[in-house]
Parts: C-alpha cells; sequence; structure tokens
C-alpha cells in the first residue's frame, strides 16, 4: 500500500506475544475396519452391545440393503453384510458378539445363498428372508414387515445414491423405501401401494432419477431433490430434524458406508451427510458452517473417506466463510519498487491463501480474481453479501527509505474489535515465521474495508516491496506458499 495512506493516524500497541488458544481442534472419530463387513460389525457395536435381531444382505446387493435400512431401525436391529456364497468371517463373528438369535436376510439367494443361510442358522440363529424376483418385489416385501404408514418414499432403484442420502430421513420418519424406474411404475410398487393404504409419496431424486410423468402418477406425491448427492443429503437432513450435535459423514460413492452411516446415524437420532471422498463438498461444508457442527463420526477407512477429508472436518475453519480481498488491481497498481507492482504481488499471494484455505475446509470468496478494480466500498459490500465470518485485506507496503522493511497486521475498532484484534494475532506472527521478515507487530488504523466491514476484519501489509531485502522475499514462489500456510493455520487457530 503507498505510503501516503500509511500516513493515517495509527495507534502502536507494541509487541503483542501470540498466546496459543487452550481450545481444541473438531472431534472426528473413525469407524473403519479393513473391509465393508468388518467396518458394518464395527458400526453396529458402537450403538448395540447386543443385538436380538440382525438384518443381512449380500455385500453388494446395495438395492435390498437401502430397502432394508428403515425396516433395521423399527426392528432396532443393526444391518450387517456378507459374502455371496459363503458367511464372511468378520460378519459371523460379529453375530456371536452380538449374541444375535433372529437374522433377517434381505434378497434372493443370487444375493445371499441358500449355503450361506445355513451357515448362519448353524449358529443357533433363527432365519428369516424377505426376497422378491427384483428388487421392486424385494423393497415391497420389506415394506410389508414394518409398521404401516400412509406414506412412502419412492426412489429410483438403479440411482443408488438417492436411496443412499434417503436412509436416515426415511428411519427417522419410520416410511418405507420403493423402488421404480425414472419413467414406469413397476407393478410390485405399483400394488404395494395399494395394498399397504399408501396415500403420501416422497419422491427422492430430481426428474432424471424419476420423471414429472410418472412423478404425477403417485398418490399426493412431493418431490427432495438436489443438483448432486451431496446436495441432496443436506437437503435432506434439514427436514429429518435430527441432531446435529454431532453428525455422520460418509464417501457418497461408498455405497457400503454410506448405507452403515444412514443406519447408525438413524439408530443415534443424529444427521448424515454424503461428502466427496478426497475433500469436502461445498454443499457439507456450507451446511456445517450454519450449524456449527464441531464433532464427527466418520465410515470407513482411509481408502473410503480419505485422511484429508477427515483432517478438514477436524479443522475448526471448516465450513467457516473467508472473505480475501487482494488490494487494489487494474489501473490502480498500488506501491511499485524493485521491479514489482503491488496489486499483482497481493493477488499472487491471495489466490494461494484462498487455495490454502479451501483446503483447510473452509469457504471461501474473493474480491477478485484476477486483475479487475473495485472501489473500497465495493469490496466492503462483496464482504457482506458474502455473509463472511472474516474478512482479509492483503497488501504489500511501501517507503521513501528503502531501509524499511518487515510485516505487519492492521484492525480496526469500529466493528468487532476485539474479534479483529485477536484474529491479528493469530495471522501476525504466523506470516512473520513463514516470511522470515521483521516483525512490525499488529497495529490500528481506519483503513476503509476493515473500517466499515462489520465482521472481524484485518488488513495485512506482507512486506515492502522498495526493500530490496523484502521484494526479493515477495518474489519467492515458496516463501509466497509458506505465507499463504502461515496465514491459513493463524486462521483456523482464530476460530478454536
Amino acid at each position: 500500500m503507498k505510503f501516503i495512506i500509511k500516513c493515517l493516524p495509527v495507534f502502536i500497541l507494541g509487541v503483542i506475544l501470540f498466546v496459543p488458544s487452550a481450545l481444541a481442534d473438531n472431534t472426528v472419530k473413525r469407524i473403519g475396519g479393513s473391509t465393508r463387513y468388518d467396518t458394518a460389525v464395527l458400526a453396529a457395536k458402537q450403538s448395540w452391545g447386543e443385538a436380538k435381531t440382525v438384518i443381512i444382505t449380500g455385500g453388494t446387493s446395495y438395492a435390498d440393503a437401502i430397502a432394508a435400512a428403515p425396516l433395521s431401525y423399527q426392528k432396532n436391529a443393526p444391518l450387517l453384510f456378507t459374502n455371496k456364497d459363503q458367511l464372511s468371517a468378520g460378519t459371523k463373528k460379529g453375530l456371536i458378539d452380538l449374541k444375535t438369535k433372529n437374522v433377517i436376510i434381505v434378497g434372493g439367494t443370487p444375493a445371499v445363498s441358500k449355503n450361506t443361510e445355513n451357515q448362519i442358522a448353524k449358529l443357533g440363529i433363527s432365519v428369516k428372508r424377505l426376497s422378491g424376483s427384483t428388487r421392486y418385489a424385494t423393497a415391497a416385501k420389506v415394506a410389508g414387515e414394518m409398521t404401516r404408514s400412509s406414506t412412502a418414499l419412492v426412489v429410483n432403484g438403479f440411482v443408488d445414491a438417492d436411496g443412499m442420502a434417503a436412509i436416515s430421513y426415511a428411519s427417522a420418519k419410520k416410511y418405507p423405501i420403493l423402488f421404480t424406474n425414472d419413467s414406469t411404475l413397476n407393478g410390485s410398487t405399483s400394488n404395494a401401494i395399494k395394498s399397504l393404504g399408501i396415500k403420501n409419496t416422497i419422491v427422492i431424486g430430481g426428474t432424471s432419477s424419476i420423471s414429472s410423468s410418472l412423478y404425477n402418477k403417485l398418490p399426493n406425491p412431493s418431490r427432495i431433490s438436489g443438483k448432486n448427492r451431496y446436495n441432496l443429503s443436506v437437503n435432506l437432513a434439514k427436514k429429518t430434524g435430527l441432531s446435529t450435535g454431532y453428525t455422520f459423514v460418509t464417501n457418497g460413492f461408498k455405497e457400503a458406508d454410506t448405507i452403515v452411516g444412514g443406519v447408525l446415524s438413524a439408530k443415534q437420532g443424529r444427521v448424515h451427510l454424503l461428502t466427496n471422498g478426497d475433500s469436502l463438498s461445498k454443499d457439507v461444508r456450507t451446511y456445517i458452517g450454519s450449524k456449527n457442527i464441531t464433532s464427527f463420526t466418520v465410515i470407513g477407512s482411509a481408502s473410503s473417506l480419505s485422511n484429508n477429508a477427515a483432517s478438514q472436518l477436524k479443522n475448526p475453519v471448516v465450513g467457516k466463510t473467508v472473505f480475501i480481498d487482494p488490494g487494489h488491481g487494474y489501473q490502480d497498481s498500488g506501491a511499485t519498487g524493485n521491479g514489482l507492482l503491488e496489486k499483482n504481488v497481493n493477488l499472487d499471494i491471495a489466490t494461494r491463501l484462498n487455495n490454502q484455505l479451501y483446503g483447510a475446509g473452509a469457504l471461501t470468496v474473493m474480491s477478485r480474481k484476477g486483475d479487475t478494480f473495485d472501489s473500497l466500498e465495493e469490496r466492503v459490500n462483496k464482504g457482506a453479501k458474502a455473509n463472511a465470518d472474516i474478512f482479509i485485506s492483503v497488501h504489500a507496503n511501501a517507503n521513501d527509505n528503502s531501509s524499511a522493511n518487515g510485516t505487519e497486521t492492521y484492525y480496526d475498532k469500529t466493528y468487532q474489535s476485539a474479534n479483529s484484534l485477536r484474529l491479528a494475532q493469530n495471522i501476525q506472527p504466523r506470516m512473520v515465521s513463514a516470511l522470515g521478515t521483521r516483525d512490525r507487530s499488529v497495529k490500528t488504523a481506519g483503513f476503509y474495508v476493515i473500517k466499515y466491514s462489520k465482521m472481524p476484519s484485518v488488513l495485512l501489509e506482507t512486506g515492502f516491496v522498495t526493500s530490496p531485502i523484502d521484494a526479493n522475499i515477495l518474489k519467492q514462489s515458496t516463501k509466497k506458499d509458506r505465507l499463504a500456510a502461515g496465514i491459513t493455520q493463524g486462521v483456523s487457530s482464530y476460530f478454536r
């Protein structure tokens, strides 16, 4: 920022020691075994010390498992998987550990063989099978075993994502899940709707899953959809009324883990969210931020839901909206010196910061992503429109004296004074450490963007482009990466 601007009255606070927060990161618990069978057993043991009744489906028969999930909730029975031709070792041990007396197999012998059924029976367990000639017929059979409801969910039986997302919702509402295809109502489903006295239907998924023409043929229909499976899980979570005190999270493309997560979340009365296996989806981040969720259980090993996604959940910045303002731009170059234009330095650092914060789990919004210009008022308005939790303006400094150098952070006392100070105190030492620059401390100043932004706000002066020492640092990509990482760490610490 040009020196003439810096001549605004500044109150120097002096040296402020950074004291790490005593508060902890978010809580993340992982339930995951070496196989889907082991994961299901581990999940069952989280809520059932003993389970008189257990529901078993084929390990890859996801339609059967989706249909069985609401029955699992009503029977207070965990849902376990098995291999087709023989009882999986982990499942066998699970049945013994849970002291199971009754097993309900959902699905025909192509999914769970007669041999597997016999192996279960040899454990002294009574076995009952619910199956039909198709997935539609099996779902209808399961619905017939449930407590009668005048409402049913209707899901495309070949779109697993819709059914998986709906498990906790269907279970909590005690609605059966019936299947159809995208354009015609299967006879088994039609008969079930009539025989079960279904008066209301809730279609899960958009028109690509179940067409408008089919929708209009259903009794008193309504629809819950989303732009993708992640968004659908969020929309369903908003309708369940389930607790977000802690929340279940699964990879929306790992069917077995997600079905188990739906069953367990329903049992515990908790929200269940589907996300990407490598990095939390934007919809999930937004929901987490809106509900201020700080405790999570993930289902599946790291190969299912990555350690990176789990780390994002653990980071207190997850779901927080950070507005990043690269100062100056276009016709306003800002400070100049040593071959550097401040506007370019600001954008480069801000872009790296944006990537780092998003990688940490935050929601990020930038005032500009290219060489464009917004007035100071427009920048403030953009931050307000983004409903940002914090506002960070990125700048570089200048002085007529080339020996002036170092890094400093400014805040204003007009709004959120204490929180802005705390944000500045968390960021400043980490910037200095990352760059190896002189610590010019935290200061107050009435710069427009931090004076009129009503959320906690800081303005960062990363270094002096007029200083040969600082300019050399600001030209190094590795240093700027370290700077972005340091600021990100400071923001995370602020939210602890």
